[in-house]
């Protein structure tokens, strides 16, 4: 089963939100990336780009397949995980350590709109 991590804000599109402030990092779920395989391209918005919640910011493609990553909340692009340009199978050791994006939020409201733990757990069963 999947790693659900609480205290994280999930999306259906299976992205995930940490907030730190007025910050959040929005990666994809362990879910996501156990159903995509081997990650091996990271797609990334540039620092300073504006991401909108329900928006395709990038995309993550493997082996398998490519997927839009859709942003689960509005904000500005801070900082990208540059790391997952060299080394996009990061996503697959850890989804939850290894983000791809750190935006300043512009709309905290957008969160009220994403699940908690236990509602994406029954999401995904």
């Amino acid at each position: 089963m999947a790693k659900v991590i609480e205290g994280l804000y999930y999306s259906e599109s299976h992205e995930y939100v940490k907030v730190d402030g007025d910050f959040g990092f929005i990666g994809i779920t362990d879910y996501a990336q156990n159903a995509l395989g081997n990650v091996v391209y990271v797609d990334m918005p540039e620092v300073d780009d504006e991401v909108t919640a329900g928006e395709e910011f990038g995309a993550v493609e493997s082996v398998k397949a490519a997927s839009d990553l859709i942003s689960p909340v509005s904000g500005t692009v801070v900082e990208i995980n540059e790391a997952l340009e060299d080394q996009p199978e990061l996503v697959n050791e850890d989804a939850y350590a290894n983000w791809i994006i750190k935006v300043e939020l512009s709309d905290k409201g957008d969160l009220d709109n994403l699940m908690d733990a236990a509602a994406y757990e029954e999401f995904t069963k």
